[in-house]
Parts: C-alpha cells; sequence; structure tokens
C-alpha cells in the first residue's frame, strides 16, 4: 500500500496540485487584466520637434514647448539640427520619420514641400489673433505656404570686434569685404545665401537687382570675384553659437551672424564684438511636419499652439525675433520692440528680404558654385584656412 500510494503521489501530485492551483489563478489574472486594459486610456503620443540650437532653441523652449507640455500634459522631445533639408529626405524616402515638427527656413519649407518631403497643411485650421483676426489675415507675408506655418523673422547681419575696430568701425555691408581698411579673417556660414547678396550689394548692385543678377552666370560670377577679398583665413560655421565665440577668442575680426543671436550677446559680459545692421537679410522661419510622420494630428496640435498670438510672443520675449503674427506685437515690451530685426530701430539700415522662392529654385546651382569656390580658396590659401 505504500509503495502504491507513492508511485501515485510521485505520478499525480506535481501536476495535480499544479494544475488545481493554475486554473483559478490564471482565470482571476486573465480577468484583472482584461479589467485593467479596459480601465486605462491609451498613452499620449510622444512628438519630437527638431529645431536650432542655442538662444533660439532657448526661446522656444520657455515660450512654448514646456507650456504646451504643462497644459497638454504631451511629452515633447527636443533634437537639434543646422538647418537644410537633406535630414528630412533621408527620413522621408528610408520610411523612418523619427521627427514630428520641424522649423524650417521658409526657402527650406518650400523646397522640402516641392519634393513631398512635407505633409500638405493647407488646410490646418489655424487660432484666430488675439485681436480676433483670422490667421490668414495675422501672419506676415510667406509666413503661410501649402505645408508650413510661420514662426519668427529674423536676419542676418555682421559682426565686427571691439578690440581691432573700436575706434573706427566698418559703417557698412561693404566693410565687411574691405580687407585693406579692415584687415583681419572673417568668418561666414557653410551655405552660398546671404554672401552673395552681400557681394554684390558691397560691389555696388542695387538691392533691388540682386537676384536678378544672381540669375545669369556673370552675376554669379561677380558675387564670387569679390567674396575673393575675405579667402585669407575664412572660417565657415554652421551653429548660431559658433560666431560668437569665434569674434570674442579673436579668431576673427568680423564674422557673419544671427542678428538677434549677436544684439543679445554682444551684451554678454565679456563680449568683446558689436553688430552691424547695414545690409542685414531679412527672413522667415516655418514650422513643417516630414511627410510620414507617426504623429501627424499631435504634430499639428502643438503647431496651432505654438503659432498662437500668445506663445509667439512669449518666445519673442526671451529672444527679440520678430514674430510672424501681427497681433503679437501689441503683447511686446518696448525694449523688445526696438531689438527685432524688422523693427523701426533699424528702418535707416540697408536691408534684403530673401527672395525664399527664388532660392527654393536656385540653391543647388549656387550651392554648386559656392563649394567650387571654398575648394580653390583651400587650394590657394594655408591648409585648413577655410575650415
Amino acid at each position: 500500500m505504500s509503495r502504491f500510494r507513492n508511485k501515485f503521489l510521485g505520478k499525480c501530485l506535481s501536476p495535480c496540485v499544479a494544475l488545481l492551483l493554475t486554473i483559478p489563478t490564471g482565470i482571476g489574472l486573465a480577468q484583472e487584466t482584461t479589467e485593467t486594459a479596459g480601465s486605462m486610456a491609451p498613452p499620449k503620443p510622444e512628438i519630437t520637434f527638431t529645431s536650432w540650437t542655442g538662444p533660439y532653441m532657448r526661446s522656444q523652449m520657455l515660450g512654448f514647448v514646456r507650456p504646451y507640455e504643462s497644459e497638454n500634459g504631451v511629452r515633447v522631445n527636443v533634437e537639434h539640427y543646422n538647418g537644410g533639408i537633406a535630414e528630412i529626405r533621408d527620413q522621408v524616402e528610408s520610411a523612418n520619420v523619427v521627427w514630428d515638427v520641424v522649423d524650417l527656413t521658409q526657402a527650406d519649407s518650400l523646397r522640402a514641400c516641392e519634393e513631398g518631403l512635407l505633409e500638405d497643411l493647407s488646410g490646418i485650421d489655424l487660432p484666430a489673433g488675439s485681436d480676433g483676426t483670422p490667421a490668414g489675415d495675422d501672419f506676415v507675408e510667406g509666413a503661410l505656404n501649402s505645408c508650413g506655418v510661420g514662426v519668427i523673422v529674423w536676419g542676418t547681419a555682421f559682426a565686427y570686434s571691439n578690440s581691432a575696430f573700436g575706434d573706427n568701425p566698418p559703417a557698412s555691408i561693404a566693410g565687411f569685404f574691405d580687407t585693406e581698411s579692415y584687415p583681419g579673417p572673417r568668418a561666414i556660414r557653410n551655405d552660398p545665401t546671404v554672401i552673395m547678396e552681400w557681394a554684390l550689394m558691397a560691389d555696388g548692385v542695387a538691392r533691388e537687382d540682386v537676384y536678378s543678377t544672381l540669375e545669369t552666370d556673370d552675376g554669379v560670377e561677380r558675387a564670387l570675384e569679390k567674396m575673393n577679398a575675405i579667402r585669407n583665413g575664412l572660417q565657415l560655421w554652421q551653429s548660431g553659437s559658433q560666431p560668437v565665440r569665434l569674434l570674442n577668442s579673436g579668431d576673427v575680426t568680423m564674422s557673419m551672424i544671427w542678428a538677434t543671436t549677436g544684439v543679445s550677446a554682444s551684451k554678454e559680459e565679456g563680449a568683446d564684438f558689436a553688430v552691424n545692421m547695414d545690409g542685414r537679410v531679412i527672413e522667415l522661419d516655418l514650422f513643417g511636419i516630414p511627410k510620414g510622420s507617426r504623429y501627424k494630428d499631435a504634430a499639428i496640435d502643438f503647431i496651432r499652439y505654438a503659432s498662437s498670438t500668445t506663445s509667439l510672443a512669449k518666445m519673442v520675449g526671451f529672444l527679440p525675433n520678430g514674430p510672424t503674427r501681427k497681433s503679437s506685437l501689441s503683447m511686446l515690451s518696448d525694449d523688445v520692440l526696438k531689438l527685432i530685426p524688422n523693427g523701426p530701430a533699424y528702418k535707416d539700415n540697408v536691408s534684403i528680404m530673401s527672395d525664399a522662392n527664388w532660392w527654393a529654385a536656385n540653391h543647388a546651382r549656387l550651392e554648386e558654385a559656392f563649394q567650387g569656390w571654398l575648394t580653390d580658396a583651400a587650394r590657394q590659401g594655408a591648409s585648413g584656412t577655410t575650415r
């Protein structure tokens, strides 16, 4: 009997007990899991916002990114880039879109839209201005296109070293190319935009004739010939903080600089440069959504919030770019209004509005010419002088 009982228990006890224990427990867990799943709301998507780094990104973080997160309970991941549409193209063409909202220059917005790299936003329902003005009338010209919603009006100016030229500073954009009167190395952004407009204006071309001149091969050669004056020791930059460092360190005596970043940085303790707004090139930035974003609806909601009258005014309060909404101007202090690059404080300085449509159509052609000029400059100068 003992042997029988032991044999029986050895074969049956463990699986039988296990069966008795797991059946009711399993049923209970299944019921609990079902009930819990039914009561839980689906998680809100996390969107990724990509913009330019430095003071500009800080103004956006404080102006609308953090407030949006707080008010809507949505996580916004933030990344930075140095402009252009190559990264967007790579993501879209590889079906691996990881950016949901991107801050683009107007020309890049138009180019990316033309290539089919951005979602269609022509039907987006944007809130009216705080004064009741319909959105379509509240945004400045060029700030709305079929793939973009305006963010800021900004400018590119030039800065000069106080140590080098404090007693005799350059008075106009022509001084940027006058290395005899104002010697020393220059720094420019690694892009043909702005520098080629500057070169022609400094060479005597009226601002209204700049783009028709660049339309021709002779006009491009004229611009490059003028640029030869700054070849020696030329430095190239990509991010907005680089020219500030180059000027303060004495590595260059003049540099192209984003106007509002430059003005703000020039007032910081230890700064050794000043900004001249003559010849500044005025541009726009717009929000866009890469084609294939997994969170398109959430991205549109974010754009609605970030491009509102209040959000744009808050952002500009942290860094004085011009808001793309007219209704935002009434929310700005007099001190901020004096600093925005398209404001009344600089009305006596010559400026030119960047022709975004023209650049969208001609950027590739002038980029090739510009890079060819840089290659020739590197060959003719000391090794590494252009980098």
